[in-house]
């Protein structure tokens, strides 16, 4: 009979995409997150397998945590415009679960997590598309309000922004 888990594997998860983000994957070690969790890297190990196989499960949590921001954010925006505009900084935020977006783009290499950054890109990018007006124009929009907004969060961390996005919404509509 297996033991019952006193920590979580979401808390465990948000502790690896927080050792990553601070120092990159390879700063998620069996050790490193047994000191921020508390628990022994030999339970890790028992849990995951491997630090690839625990990586990967942090990362595909990661992506259920960006779903539900996406559920909100979909549920709070207008469809409109400035919905399409609301959409995009509710998901773009940099706090929360949504400051991991950059991290989890950085592994499309995993065939799993690219099919879950393709599935989340497409579900955007309709989303954005019913907000600029539907059809082939807003769907031709959102692709390129999808790749202004992705762009400029790759970008982000070398300098300035280079423009805002409501500014991009108002020449694409």
């Amino acid at each position: 009979m297996s033991r019952t888990k006193l920590i979580p594997d979401s808390l465990i998860f948000l502790h690896i995409r927080a050792l990553m983000l601070q120092s990159g994957e390879r700063a998620a070690s069996f050790g490193a997150v047994a000191r921020v969790t508390g628990l022994a890297a030999p339970t890790l190990v028992q849990r995951y397998g491997s630090q690839e196989g625990m990586v990967r499960a942090a990362l595909l949590d990661g992506w259920d945590a960006l779903d539900r921001i996406s559920d909100t954010a979909e549920g709070q925006s207008d469809l409109s415009v400035k919905g399409a505009q609301m959409l995009v900084k509710a998901l773009g935020d940099d706090t929360g679960d949504a400051a991991v977006l950059p991290l989890l783009v950085r592994h499309l290499d995993d065939p799993v997590l690219r099919h879950r950054a393709i599935s989340w890109r497409v579900r955007v990018e309709q989303a954005l598309a019913v907000r600029l007006g539907g059809g082939a124009k807003g769907r031709e929009a959102a692709a390129l309000l999808f790749a202004a907004w992705q762009g400029q969060l790759l970008w982000q961390p070398a300098g300035d922004k280079g423009f805002k996005l409501k500014d991009a919404v108002k020449r694409l509509t």
